[in-house]
């Protein structure tokens, strides 16, 4: 029988879930990063949540800084509450005993303050500051050690603070049962935090790096999908059920319409009608299917105007729960921040529809390009397994060409259902083309049907039949030279 390990939960988002559900009780773990990183705010705001839960903490600072400069500092963060300092949360400084009476007498005093305080988290801020007092690694482990053991016995977690980036091979490393490093890399213009769990003795975790951001409501954390939804955390239907399109020809050419469930990707230049066909597909929703729009480009405001323009009118739908509009500014935002927004928009309404506009936009937030395969098959992995019908959009490049380029490498394995879209030149007249490349396990019409647009939604028709080049742009007659 597999023993579960007693978890105590650090309260900050998506940090739980990389740890697997929070630290160890009575571990010791070491947080490392260089300054700024955001180790004291990450300490502080695990104190305060522990206290919410109902434990007490004791905080000792092995720095010179006075306690009062740290609460000015901490008193910016929604979450600390000065009236919690002093009662649950207990900071003694042990600067001047580290100084005056070695490492021997800092155990002394953090045993004493431990069982006096009854607490249940200990945070050590200035390791390397003890480190430095050490004059052998002996010194090192056995000043860890002594701490690691009163506080198992106390049933009390360490956290150990230091800006150093400690070796694997360190004394420190040696002794503790987990180290978490925090960090921050610079790509172009901006800097972009990251967390990592360098060990974890005993314990899962989610490795490798994953981004986070200081705020206002202290550190947030955003595990990589990919690792978060390794495996999709629902099965996902048996039954094949059809969703309709919006489209009456589009459903006719896809045999019904699409697998409930299905992934479709609609590619094309600006302009071809992706939106349109989206806005289309979102008019299909229902206060039982709910549907949403989760866009990069255009906001809310602006897709109501458009919608209404095709005969749709999404503010009753919205009214009626039947539709949600999310707007995701490019200028800002994480690549998983956003992929969880948008899960946690498909959790908390209920979502069975979505379309997301456009799949290039996530590249734009990638700090690491070759992310990008994965972290989509994750995301629609997800979405797939949740029974949501999604419908993606990619901007292609050129107006006219053969040429197709795909916004991740594969991406045929990852889409259920690929549609291409063009603007066809025939006849001296600029036509919109759309042509179903692909249905997964599906009878469908490969012919490419006129697409137009009008103040009644979409239309399509066989207008390019006796024509070849339609898929180039540039149609020429059968028989024409």
């Amino acid at each position: 029988m597999v023993e579960t390990l007693t978890r105590l939960a650090t309260g900050i988002d998506g940090l739980d879930a990389v740890l697997k559900g929070g630290l160890v009780a009575s571990a010791s773990y070491i947080v490392q990063g260089p300054p700024g990183a955001g180790k004291t705010i990450l300490a502080n705001q695990l104190a305060c949540n522990h206290v919410r839960d109902g434990g007490r903490v004791l905080v000792a600072t092995l720095l010179s800084e006075s306690h009062e400069r740290l609460f000015q500092y901490l008193s910016t963060l929604a979450f600390f509450d000065p009236t919690l300092v002093g009662d649950p949360i207990q900071f003694v400084s042990a600067f001047d005993t580290l100084e005056q009476e070695g490492l021997d007498a800092v155990v002394r005093l953090l045993r004493q303050e431990i069982s006096r305080q009854q607490a249940s988290l200990l945070i050590v801020d200035g390791l390397l500051n003890a480190r430095a007092r050490a004059e052998t690694a002996l010194d090192t482990k056995k000043f860890v050690s002594e701490l690691q053991g009163h506080a198992a016995f106390a049933g009390c977690t360490v956290l150990l603070l230091t800006s150093a980036r400690l070796e694997e091979g360190s004394p420190e490393h040696t002794m503790v049962d987990g180290v978490i490093e925090l960090g921050e890399q610079t790509i172009g213009s901006h800097t972009v935090r990251h967390i990592q769990l360098r060990k974890t003795r005993g314990s899962g975790a989610l490795a490798g790096k994953h981004e986070c951001l200081i705020s206002e409501a202290g550190l947030q954390v955003y595990p990589r999908l990919e690792s978060l939804y390794s495996h999709p955390s629902y099965l996902g239907s048996e039954v094949l059920k059809r969703v309709s399109t919006g489209v009456v020809a589009l459903d006719e050419m896809l045999a019904g319409g699409l697998a409930e469930g299905s992934v479709s990707l609609l590619m094309g230049p600006s302009g071809v009608g992706k939106t349109s066909l989206g806005l289309g597909f979102l008019a299909a929703s229902s206060p039982e299917a709910p549907g949403l729009h989760f866009g990069f480009y255009e906001p809310p405001a602006r897709l109501r105007l458009k919608a209404a323009s095709l005969g749709h009118d999404f503010i009753t739908l919205e009214k009626q729960g039947a539709l949600h509009l999310c707007w995701q500014p490019t200028t800002e935002g994480l690549l998983d921040q956003v992929g969880a927004r948008l899960l946690a928009q498909v959790e908390a309404h209920g979502i069975k529809r979505v379309v997301i506009d456009s799949l290039g936009a996530f590249g734009r937030l990638a700090t690491d390009p070759a992310r990008l395969n994965g972290f989509f098959r994750a995301l629609t992995g997800e979405l797939r397994a949740r029974d949501v019908s999604v419908l993606l959009t990619w901007e292609m490049r050129d107006l006219f060409g053969s040429e197709i380029t795909a916004p991740a490498p594969d991406l045929s394995s990852i889409v259920d259902n690929l549609m291409l879209m063009r603007f066809v030149e025939l006849e001296s007249q600029l036509r919109r083309m759309l042509s179903i490349l692909k249905v997964r396990d599906s009878h469908h019409d490969p012919a490419p049907h006129e697409l137009l647009i009008g103040p009644h939604g979409i239309t399509l028709s066989k207008a390019f039949e006796g024509a070849r080049g339609v898929l180039s742009g540039t149609a020429v007659p059968q028989g024409g030279g």
